[in-house]
């Protein structure tokens, strides 16, 4: 639940700040709220597909096997 509400918050912090750019580089104001839904939409799907895919990957015992192997090849850790 505090992966999934960081990650809303993140994204809409960055729709502020591209709001926030595009209102001082003078962008019509018409046309922001267009890009802005399109820009939320990408942003949150690949996000959410991120996240399903990073949670996915870490279960993989074949993940964690290759980490410690590029890990410990240059000793790393």
């Amino acid at each position: 639940m505090k992966r999934i509400f960081l990650l809303i918050a993140t994204n809409l912090a960055v729709l502020l700040v591209a709001s926030i750019v595009m209102s001082i580089l003078g962008v019509n104001t018409s046309t922001m709220g267009g890009l802005l839904v399109f820009a939320a939409i990408f942003g949150f799907g690949g996000a959410f597909i991120s996240l399903a895919i990073s949670k996915w990957m870490a279960k993989k015992p074949w993940v964690v096997k290759s980490s410690r192997l590029h890990a410990i090849v240059p000793n790393v850790g």
